[in-house]
């Protein structure tokens, strides 16, 4: 006999739905409301279609915010994923000092964003900061209020302290996993250290890689803290990226529909990017079941 399936279980989430309908549904959609819409306050709105939809579109200040994101992002994945994977297969494979350099690369993790910012932006000053004041004492102009290269060297340097860690866990976890077989094979058909990595460890590292990817990727692409609180966007809008011009149009100018229509552009690209990578990850776990 078929057992009657209880259903009262579905009532433990509703709390769940509650919380995410309060905390993104709602704000979603007033985020949509303010796009497609206009208002002169006393909460009046006027209808304009796509009008801030094609304003954005045209802003040469939308392009060159996504311009310098997209290089930001790419320059830290070009730097921290071969980083983490280098430093990944430097640490001990077991043993106490295995445990001791996995909880001290995790250290950097679990500091709040405001604090890294703080920490870099105190560091890179002439005045006080240890690189900044050591540089001007060599020559090397290093003022991030002044020097756009010294701000995005400082943003650049200071994310791959903060994240390269995460890289480093994750292709860590990777290699650990990969049987000893395979290793034995290799030495049995006496492969060198680099056509082990190339054959073995790559092939084998590839979800691991692209989830590490796509989330440094999305983190990278929605930073906001750490630059904010270093560099403020300056000096001029050199450092001001996607969400810095976002909060600054949306809080600072208080261009409500704009901003609302800049927002939602910019989490489709970022819904885009992630479905793009899902669907990679999903292609490659197929390519490896057995047949």
């Amino acid at each position: 006999m078929d057992k009657t399936q209880n259903n009262r279980a579905w009532f433990m989430v509703l709390p769940v739905f509650a919380l995410v309908a309060f905390s993104a549904v709602i704000p979603l959609m007033t985020v949509v409301n303010y796009a497609f819409n206009d208002t002169f306050g006393s909460n009046v709105f006027f209808w304009v279609g796509f009008e801030w939809f094609e304003e954005m579109l045209h802003s040469d200040r939308l392009w060159g915010a996504l311009k310098r994101q997209l290089i930001f992002s790419g320059v830290i994945l070009a730097i921290e994923v071969p980083l983490g994977i280098a430093v990944a297969m430097c640490l001990p494979k077991k043993g106490v000092w295995a445990s001791l350099c996995l909880v001290l690369l995790a250290l950097p993790l679990l500091i709040p964003w405001n604090v890294v910012g703080t920490i870099w932006q105190v560091f890179a000053r002439i005045d006080i900061g240890l690189l900044g004041y050591s540089l001007a004492q060599i020559g090397i102009d290093f003022n991030l209020g002044q020097n756009a290269s010294a701000a995005w060297v400082t943003l650049v340097v200071m994310d791959v302290w903060h994240w390269t860690s995460l890289v480093v866990l994750l292709s860590y976890a990777g290699l650990q996993s990969i049987p000893q077989a395979y290793y034995q094979a290799g030495r049995i058909d006496q492969a060198s250290r680099w056509a082990v990595f190339r054959y073995i460890e790559l092939p084998k590292l590839k979800g691991v890689l692209l989830i590490a990817i796509l989330l440094r990727f999305m983190d990278s692409f929605m930073i906001y803290t750490e630059p904010f609180v270093v560099t403020g966007g300056g000096p001029g809008s050199s450092t001001t990226f996607l969400s810095i011009d976002l909060v600054k149009m949306a809080l600072g100018q208080f261009d409500l529909g704009p901003a609302a229509a800049f927002s939602i552009m910019y989490f489709l690209v970022i819904l885009l990017v992630s479905w793009a990578f899902y669907t990679i990850m999903v292609n490659l776990d197929r390519e490896d079941m057995p047949k």
